[in-house]
């Protein structure tokens, strides 16, 4: 659905606020009705034929409408937020729930919803501008026509004139406002990739990549802005065209027939009403209509969850394999590879513990296997499927990631809870929180129906809230990026082992006890990674031996082994084969 559809059909869904909102504009516009013929009766029978006192009774109406079109603005600032705070809870609640279940980083669900509230900003605004312009616009003219209707012939040319080129420029602004948010949304994206992979960069010295790789995102941004200057300018001339190009026409139109008062009315409806009006339409229009029209069309296909053309939209299947195929990734060109060439399947039943030093990137390879980063080189499948054969949806469908920043919104309980499976029962709800120990937390909460604010709740109590919704979610891969960091071992330990018994998962380690719970542990080191399991990994790498701070006298092994101790180039991490088997590293 089109901006335009959607907002007429908002409009419809709220017939009689919007019937509200058109009666109070009739008191409100009592001073632009009656402002050109007061004008005109107190010049023409009060001060021409010598009658001050008449002349200043017809303009002390004036006040009269001033107190009744102030009267009629306060209702009808009020009645307009009868038509745009439901639109906007509306849209803003198919916004977050189609984020949320396509499993959308927090980060692009909270500037989603900040989208959200541009749009209610811009859509209060054209409201009340544009009803107001139309109500102004009728007045100027049925009032001129009163007064002298022959000079409605005169003014018409120039006003239609100048509302074609403001059309015209809507057209062109459109674009270059979509231009404009990309460009933003882009340069967000940028920085935010490069702040959240700071580590990996300076472990791979590709700062001044990734430096110029915001550089040009913020170029663009700056590019799109100056066309946007551009517009105003343009807009700045439909104005005189519309407005003051009518006022001249008059003058140079007006004949003997004309009284002085007539004409002086006429002037009065043109530079006291229209111009103004005219103005601040434009301004609002040309300013909140196009991020009002651009941004909704942004947002609609994220809360309708279109599935792209082309894209694979059933599941894998109910345990889909997670594999990563000759996968490379670096942060820039020029960048040492995070990961190269690196072959990972994680399959039903696995148990699987990343671990590494700062920067090896273990977050980049959650990333990868969740699809919310795309390799170099080489594939990401889930179920056999290329990751980017799959709609968003449908990769939600596969995996759940819960990263370290726990998002918890306003709401009830179970809001948060069942956000990713809205058809949870409470019973569903009730028997997750107690599986992952989060019964104690739900009862200080209130329970369920208790209302949540995030800012009353700690790190941990918001941490654990997330994973037992990620719990909860009908995805059967669950890869956990530092989920637990700021939950105490113990309560680590339940919720790692309940996430175990739930199917797949991945756990990118903060604590060296979740490699010792985990069936295999992955260590990704700068020489290259290991897989195996926890006893495997301290006998064969000195690395992992220091990070676990085993050692023991006399049991020191042979030698340290590399990660392609004895392995061919074609060798693969595979969760189901040999516990000590090398990942490989074909570049070496």
């Amino acid at each position: 659905m089109s901006a335009g559809r959607e907002t007429a059909a908002a409009l419809r869904r709220r017939r009689r606020a919007v019937i509200r909102l058109l009666a109070w504009s009739l008191p409100e516009a009592a001073p632009a009705v009656l402002s050109g013929l007061v004008v005109a009766r107190a010049v023409d029978d009060g001060f021409l034929r010598g009658r001050p006192v008449a002349g200043c009774a017809w303009l002390s109406l004036l006040l009269v409408a001033a107190v009744a079109g102030a009267w009629g603005a306060r209702q009808t600032n009020r009645a307009v937020a009868g038509v745009v705070e439901p639109f906007r809870d509306e849209l803003v609640t198919r916004v977050v729930t189609a984020s949320l279940h396509a499993a959308a980083p927090a980060g692009a669900v909270a500037r989603m919803t900040q989208q959200v509230e541009t749009v209610r900003d811009a859509f209060a605004g054209l409201v009340l501008v544009s009803r107001g312009f139309v109500v102004t616009v009728l007045a100027a003219l049925l009032g001129t026509a009163s007064l002298a209707a022959p000079l409605l012939i005169v003014l018409a040319p120039p006003l239609l004139a100048g509302l074609g080129l403001f059309a015209l420029a809507l057209r062109l602004g459109v674009r270059w406002q979509r231009e404009y948010l990309a460009a933003g949304e882009r340069l967000a994206d940028r920085v935010t990739a490069a702040a959240e992979a700071a580590r990996d960069v300076a472990a791979c010295r590709a700062a001044e990549r990734a430096a110029g790789h915001v550089d040009e995102a913020v170029a663009a941004q700056a590019r799109a802005e100056r066309a946007l200057a551009r517009l105003a300018a343009f807009r700045s001339l439909t104005v005189v065209v519309a407005g003051w190009l009518p006022l001249i026409a008059v003058l140079a139109g007006a004949g003997p027939g004309i009284s002085t008062g007539a004409l002086i009315g006429v002037l009065t409806y043109l530079a006291q009403v229209l111009v103004p009006a005219l103005d601040l339409f434009v301004a609002t229009v040309g300013n909140a209509g196009l991020r009002f029209v651009v941004t909704l069309g942004r947002l609609l296909p994220l809360a309708t969850g279109p599935v792209s053309r082309g894209a694979a939209t059933a599941p894998p299947g109910p345990q889909p394999r997670l594999e990563l195929v000759d996968v490379t990734f670096r942060y820039g060109a020029a960048a040492r590879p995070v990961l190269r060439n690196l072959d990972l399947t994680v399959a039903a039943g696995d148990h699987l513990a990343v671990v590494g030093p700062s920067g090896a990137g273990k977050s980049t390879l959650a990333a990868l296997l969740c699809g919310t980063l795309r390799p170099d080189r080489g594939t990401v499948r889930y179920g056999g499927v290329p990751v980017t054969d799959l709609d968003p949806a449908t990769r939600a469908r596969c995996r759940v990631l819960i990263p370290q920043e726990a998002y918890v919104f306003g709401g009830t309980v179970a809001d948060n809870l069942r956000y990713l499976r809205p058809e949870a029962g409470d019973p569903q709800l009730l028997a997750a929180a107690d599986r992952l120990g989060a019964t104690a937390l739900l009862t200080r909460l209130g329970g369920l129906r208790a209302e949540l604010r995030p800012g009353d709740l700690s790190a941990g109590e918001r941490q654990l809230l997330t994973l037992v919704r990620a719990y909860l979610a009908p995805a059967p891969v669950a890869v956990l990026d530092e989920a637990t960091c700021h939950l105490d071992p113990a309560a680590e330990e339940r919720v790692e082992r309940a996430f175990a018994a739930r199917g797949p998962l991945v756990v990118i380690a903060h604590r060296i006890s979740s490699a010792e719970r985990a069936s295999r542990v992955l260590l990704l080191d700068p020489d290259g990674p290991l897989l195996g399991d926890h006893e495997s990994l301290r006998v064969r790498s000195t690395r992992y031996r220091e990070m676990t701070g085993y050692w023991a006298a006399g049991s020191q092994p042979a030698g340290p082994a590399g990660p392609l101790d004895g392995v061919g180039p074609a060798a693969r991490a595979h969760l189901g084969g040999d516990p000590a088997q090398p990942v490989a590293d074909r570049a070496r």
